[in-house]
C-alpha cells in the first residue's frame, strides 16, 4: 500500500496534504512540543511530526516508552509503524506483546548482511499498559530494570487490536490507474515516434576504389531498423528520417509524419481517476479548484482549510488523547497546563486590493491585519 500511494503523482499529492493537514500548526502549548523527550534530543514535536506521518499513511502509529523503578514514564520515543507487528491473541482475547523489526519483507540489509526475519532479530515489546502492578511484573518477568525492554503503545484507528486500513483503501485500483496513466505520459514523451518527416530519394552511384585501384564491390544499404532509438523521444523530436531507395525512376521527396499521442485516448479514465482519488481523501474544494469549478480566491481556499480541519478532527483528538495516556504518568510535569490539543492549519492570503493579511481563525471567522 505504501509504495501504491509512492508511485500515483495524485494519491502522493493528496496523503501529503492529509499530513500536512493532521499536523496543523502543531501543538497548542509551545513549551510542550519543545519538551525533550527521549536520549536522542528529540522534542515532543518531532516525534509529533512522525505520528501525523504514519497516521497519514497507515491510519497508525506506535509509541515506545521506558520506565523508571517507581513505575514512572522516562522516554518516549517513535517506531515506524510498518516496523511492528502484533503478538497472537491470548485465550482472553489480549495481545501482549507487540513484534519489531526493521523490514518484515526480509530485504533490507546491516553491514552488508540481511536482517533475516527470524526470532534472533526481531524484538518482542510488551503492549502498553502503565498499571504500576503490571510495568513491576514485566520488570520481574524481564530479570531486572536493565532487561527491561519497555513498552510500545500501539495506536489504530480502525479500533483495539485491529490492524487499520489505510485512508487510500477504497481507492486502491484508481492509484494502480494513476501510476498506469503517468507511465504512458512518460513513454508517450520519451519513446514516442516523432519525426517531422522523411526524405526520400534515389541511391547516388558512387563508385570506390582500394589502394590498388580496384572497384570495391558496394556498401550494404543502411539498415534503419538497428538504430530506430535515434528518432524516439523528446531529444530527438521533429527530426528527419533519410530514406535511400534504389529506383532510378523515383524523385526526391520530403514526407510529413505524424506520430501518435495516446494522451487524449485516456483523458477520460484520467478525470475519473483523479476524482476518485481526491475524493477518498475528502478534498474535493481542491479537486473542484483543479479543474476550474471554482475559482481560486480567497474565500474559496479560506473554506477549504476550514473544512477540511474538521475532516481531520477526529485524528487529531486521538493523537491529544494518547499523549495524554503517556504524559499523565510521566516521571515529572512535563505539560504544566494539560493542553494536548493541536491547532488547526490556518490559510493567510494577501489581499488584493492593498497590504492587509486575511487569517482565518480556527472559528472560521477572519481578522484583517
Amino acid at each position: 500500500m505504501y509504495d501504491l500511494i509512492q508511485n500515483s503523482p495524485t494519491g502522493s499529492t493528496c496523503v501529503e496534504r492529509y499530513m500536512t493537514f493532521i499536523e496543523g500548526n502543531g501543538l497548542r502549548n509551545k513549551d510542550f512540543s519543545e519538551y525533550i523527550c527521549n536520549r536522542k534530543g528529540e522534542t515532543i514535536d518531532d516525534v509529533f511530526s512522525l505520528i501525523a506521518y504514519d497516521l497519514a499513511y497507515f491510519h497508525g502509529f506506535a509509541l515506545h516508552v521506558n520506565y523508571n523503578m517507581a513505575c514512572e514514564i522516562v522516554e518516549l520515543q517513535h517506531i515506524p509503524f510498518q516496523e511492528c507487528r502484533l503478538e497472537e491473541e491470548e485465550e482472553d482475547g489480549q495481545i501482549l506483546y507487540v513484534n519489531v523489526h526493521p523490514d518484515w519483507s526480509g530485504k533490507r540489509t546491516r553491514k552488508g548482511k540481511t536482517i533475516n526475519v527470524d526470532k534472533k532479530n526481531v524484538k518482542k515489546i510488551f503492549m502498553f499498559n502503565p498499571i504500576p502492578e503490571v510495568v513491576l511484573a514485566q520488570i520481574e518477568a524481564s530479570g531486572g530494570i536493565e532487561s527491561y525492554q519497555g513498552q510500545i503503545l500501539w495506536f489504530s484507528m480502525d479500533g483495539r487490536y485491529q490492524y487499520p486500513k489505510p485512508i487510500y483503501d477504497k481507492v486502491v485500483t484508481n492509484l494502480s490507474t494513476d501510476e498506469g496513466l503517468d507511465n504512458v505520459k512518460y513513454r508517450n514523451v520519451r519513446n514516442g515516434f516523432m519525426l517531422s518527416g522523411m526524405f526520400v530519394h534515389r541511391k547516388g552511384m558512387t563508385v570506390e576504389y582500394d589502394q590498388n585501384g580496384n572497384e570495391l564491390p558496394p556498401k550494404d544499404d543502411y539498415d534503419f531498423s538497428k538504430s530506430l532509438d535515434v528518432f524516439q523521444g523528446d531529444m530527438n523530436c521533429c527530426s528527419i528520417m533519410d530514406v535511400t531507395i534504389n529506383s532510378e525512376e523515383e524523385k526526391p521527396e520530403f514526407i510529413n509524419v505524424e506520430g501518435s499521442n495516446y494522451d487524449a485516448k485516456f483523458n477520460c479514465t484520467e478525470s475519473s481517476t483523479t476524482e476518485r482519488i481526491y475524493s477518498a481523501f475528502g478534498q474535493e474544494p481542491w479537486y473542484n479548484v483543479r479543474i476550474g469549478r471554482t475559482g481560486w480566491s480567497g474565500n474559496v481556499l479560506s473554506e477549504a482549510y476550514e473544512y477540511y480541519n474538521s475532516y481531520v478532527s477526529k485524528v487529531r483528538r486521538s493523537i491529544s488523547r494518547n499523549l495524554k495516556k503517556i504524559f499523565d504518568r510521566w516521571y515529572e510535569k512535563a505539560n504544566v497546563s494539560d493542553d494536548y490539543e493541536i491547532e488547526p492549519l490556518i490559510y493567510v492570503s494577501n489581499n488584493s486590493t492593498g497590504n492587509t493579511i486575511q487569517i482565518t481563525q480556527n472559528n472560521g471567522t477572519s481578522l484583517n491585519h
